[in-house]
């Protein structure tokens, strides 16, 4: 059956039991993926997935039931055990529908994807660039593209019947270089419409970042101006994100519970939380529950503005919803996530911020992210990799060094914004920032 005949097949079997509040919510995703490895294809592959999940709220309890098998036997047995679910639930957490009366915005019209024939040849193409753009690129480099589709749809009693669609393409390079018997990596990745795909740049992108860390050396351990390059800025940003949610909040998970309207970054700081990000891939015009999402922000300016919240959270503290119900797959209760999240940027650019660390550590990247950060307390240590700042410019590569702070600290020692943004798989962002006093563990 179709996700239309099966749903019709579920309003059907719910209006059957006498069923009142129920939604429906179902995910659609088509895959293709090739992997290069020197000059031959490692794998190749196809992948379609589907699944629907029925929530029913009978005394103010939700119910759930998930299947993949649309089928009309399915359909009522689908039914059958979420009510079932239902009736066994011991929470007093009270269930929530959404009703109809939202406006919705319109999402792009979705560019057209690659055949498997184009993917691959791409992907060769990629694989070649890697190797020509320096002598000593050597095996183990690697080259991956992906073109993939997603739908969204949610239906419930209360008049909501909604749909989102996504089409994209991911392309992602793997360089490993040679020099005097040692060997160096460095990776690049873009996510986008497939003919805004620039394999040239992408391959030189990857190599040259393999290539700068050439002879790294250790560092000095000590407090450092650091400036975070926009891609480490944005891993510490998607390590620390929950602490924005409300329900983490709410569970005693986050330091953020009930701080709304205070200062907890510096007045450069604003972190925005949008559904429609033109440079994100996962645009979306509903969340989870069928809320109308939209762009806000969540820390302005320094001043925490709001948490995220969806139906329950919201009402548990007595505030309207942000929109930011998530199911991250078809099966998932429902909990709190923002959409593309990022640090707004500034002004500066990357010689600008050199110049105002003067002497420090440009870190560019980060490992050990969820081993070395408690997202809790907000505490992390970190084993990262970058160069020296000298004189107020980048010089020598260095590696085998720790940044430790915490989190909640960090974002009041930001003493400057970059103008770029990077955006890290897509969801979450930042520009570079120089922070102060960071703690390093070197030699």
């Amino acid at each position: 059956m179709t996700y239309q005949e099966f749903k019709e097949a579920v309003i059907g079997a719910a209006n059957a039991r006498g069923i009142g509040e129920y939604d429906i919510y179902y995910t659609e995703s088509s895959a293709a993926t090739v992997e290069i490895f020197r000059e031959e294809i490692k794998g190749y592959s196809t992948d379609k997935s589907a699944g629907v999940c029925f929530r029913c709220v009978i005394s103010d309890r939700s119910g759930y039931a998930a299947t993949e098998d649309l089928t009309a036997e399915q359909a009522a047995s689908l039914v059958e055990r979420a009510v079932e679910n239902a009736s066994s639930i011991e929470s007093d957490a009270k269930a929530f529908l959404y009703p109809k009366g939202d406006c919705y915005a319109s999402l792009a019209t979705q560019q057209e994807l690659p055949g498997g024939s184009q993917l691959t040849d791409s992907a060769l193409a990629l694989q070649r660039k890697l190797y020509q753009a320096d002598s000593r690129v050597a095996d183990g480099t690697q080259s991956y593209l992906m073109a993939k589709s997603e739908k969204y749809a949610l239906y419930n009693s209360k008049g909501l019947d909604l749909e989102d669609q996504l089409s994209y393409s991911q392309c992602y390079a793997a360089a490993i270089v040679k020099d005097g018997g040692e060997m160096y990596d460095g990776d690049a990745d873009q996510m986008g419409a497939y003919s805004d795909m620039d394999l040239d740049a992408l391959a030189a992108e990857a190599v040259e970042d393999a290539v700068s860390t050439i002879g790294a050396q250790g560092v000095a351990s000590g407090k450092y101006n650091v400036v975070f390059s926009e891609k480490a800025a944005a891993q510490l940003l998607m390590t620390f994100c929950s602490v924005f949610s409300a329900e983490e909040a709410q569970k005693g998970l986050s330091l953020l519970k009930d701080r709304e309207g205070e200062k907890i970054a510096a007045d450069c700081v604003t972190l925005v939380d949008d559904p429609r990000y033109p440079d994100s891939v996962f645009q979306r015009t509903f969340d989870g529950e069928g809320v109308a999402a939209y762009a806000k922000n969540v820390v302005e300016n320094g001043t925490l503005l709001t948490l995220l919240h969806n139906l329950a959270t919201a009402e548990k503290a007595g505030v309207k919803t942000t929109g930011n119900a998530s199911k991250p797959s078809y099966s998932a209760v429902v909990g709190v996530a923002p959409f593309t999240f990022y640090l707004k940027p500034g002004e500066a650019s990357e010689e600008e911020l050199f110049a105002r660390a003067g002497e420090g550590i440009y870190v560019t990247g980060l490992q050990g992210l969820h081993a070395g950060a408690n997202a809790v307390t907000g505490d992390f240590s970190l084993a990262a990799s970058g160069f020296l700042l000298e004189g107020g410019r980048k010089t020598a590569p260095v590696k085998g060094f720790t940044v430790a702070d915490n989190f909640f600290t960090f974002l009041k020692k930001v003493e400057c914004v970059g103008r770029e943004l990077k955006l890290l798989h897509g969801r979450v962002g930042a520009p570079a920032l120089l922070v102060q006093d960071v703690t390093v563990g070197g030699k």
